[in-house]
């Protein structure tokens, strides 16, 4: 749990996971054989000998913003890394990850008491806000931060009770704790070569994976990610029938097929291998939304490739919530396929 919890709290939007880069160094180097870093920024570790190549991906980056512009007031107007709901940015407290180091702020707006009732009617766009560093003006502001700083969500991760858990970048944090667990537990004369890469970028385009997986050129993948909890208002169980705590999800297929369609083999083998090992599980089929999966598969002349998520509360939000058992129940599960995996 203080790993999950350090991975949580660490920093890294997209084309900036360096300090959670650093950790995921560590942590493979325990156990795998051995681990290095590419030219755009991917982890890459490898354990065992076997000639059949297998990959699992992870991605490092986290959803945050960017310092855009600094007004004469000293106010930042920025944009936005990554998919982000404009109304989950009002009075969010945020790190700006300076050069010189952390500057913490307040996403501002104009107060309710302020509108008029046809802008209480409309959702504030994030071009519309500004983050408060409590700089006297943009000279003041000038000293701490620059143009092109990146922004993360003020870390958080605690326990809610009943084995949920929430915390800062879960998506896809989770799947960098499931994939260092993984490598640790899957033995050393495993009867394949297992590839353990912490992707870069994935929330901007899924570009890690599409390097990484060319470099590697593996015979098998699987993605590590998460996905969309059901179970709560709003959200109708046509939309998502996952629930957090029912076991981690395998994926079918994301975005009505325009992302991953997983390999029949690599499907028959999770499921069939949760039910003999009594693992629960559940079956994703996403509307929209893709994992790395989407854009491993499709590398050189096709890699078969499954998806593995956790289902969270509130993803792409500055916390989110999920179920500690899911993530155990993740970490066997890949377990199980890749010490019964056969050609």
């Amino acid at each position: 749990m203080k790993l999950l919890e350090e991975l949580c709290i660490a920093a890294g939007i997209s084309g900036f996971e360096g300090d959670i880069a650093k950790i995921m160094q560590r942590e493979l180097g325990k156990s795998c054989d051995s681990v290095e870093t590419d030219n755009f920024g991917n982890i890459i570790a490898s354990k065992g000998k076997g000639k059949m190549k297998i990959m699992l991906a992870a991605h490092l980056d986290e959803i945050g913003l960017m310092v855009k512009y600094i007004s004469k007031e000293g106010f930042i107007n920025f944009v936005k890394i990554g998919g982000i709901d404009d109304r989950s940015l009002m009075g969010q407290r945020v790190i700006v990850k300076a050069k010189k180091g952390d500057v913490p702020g307040i996403i501002g707006s104009k107060p309710p008491h302020l509108q008029k009732d046809e802008e209480r009617k409309q959702v504030i766009k994030h071009e519309d806000l500004f983050i408060d560093i409590g700089a006297k003006d943009d000279k003041d502001a000038n000293k701490r931060i620059e143009i092109g700083d990146p922004i993360i969500f003020e870390p958080n991760f605690a326990g809610l009770g009943n084995n949920l858990y929430y915390g800062k970048a879960v998506d896809d944090r989770l799947g960098c704790y499931i994939l260092a667990k993984v490598m640790e537990k899957i033995p050393k004369d495993i009867n394949a070569t297992v590839y353990a890469v912490g992707t870069a970028q994935e929330e901007t385009g899924l570009k890690g994976a599409r390097v990484s997986a060319f470099k590697i050129d593996p015979d098998y993948a699987f993605a590590i990610d998460t996905t969309i909890a059901g179970g709560t208002p709003q959200i109708k169980e046509t939309e998502s029938n996952l629930k957090v705590g029912n076991g981690p999800a395998i994926t079918i297929t994301e975005a009505s097929g325009r992302g991953v369609v997983t390999h029949p083999k690599l499907r028959e083998l999770l499921i069939n291998e949760a039910k003999k090992n009594k693992i629960p599980y559940q079956i994703d089929v996403l509307e929209g939304g893709m994992t790395d999966g989407a854009i491993i598969y499709l590398t050189r002349e096709g890699i078969p490739t499954g998806v593995v998520s956790i289902p969270c509360r509130y993803i792409h939000a500055p916390s989110g919530v999920f179920s500690m058992k899911d993530v155990d129940n993740a970490i066997k599960l890949l377990i199980k396929a890749l010490t019964n995996f056969r050609v």
